[in-house]
């Protein structure tokens, strides 16, 4: 049982890294917005509640979401409780 839970929590961590590197992929075709969209609708029903409690950071003129990195230190600290 705890390894189903740590590849579950495992293989969400690698979708949340996943979005965070289609955001810094320039808007392509319909393949890369099928993606984008696929990993959105895995990973928002946890970043939108962080992302109300945490504001993006001011990082010179453009803002920082830090809700994906304390997303995925959340993760990590839950692998590391199971």
């Amino acid at each position: 049982m705890r390894a189903l839970l740590d590849g579950l929590l495992f293989a969400f961590e690698l979708v949340v890294i996943g979005r965070v590197v289609m955001s810094w992929v320039p808007p392509g075709g319909d393949l890369v917005e099928q993606i984008r969209a696929t990993l959105a609708t895995l990973t928002d029903w946890a970043l939108v509640p962080l992302r109300r409690v945490l504001p993006p950071v001011r990082l010179g003129g453009g803002l920082l979401d830090l809700s994906p990195m304390v997303l995925i230190f959340g993760i990590i600290l839950l692998r590391a409780i199971v």
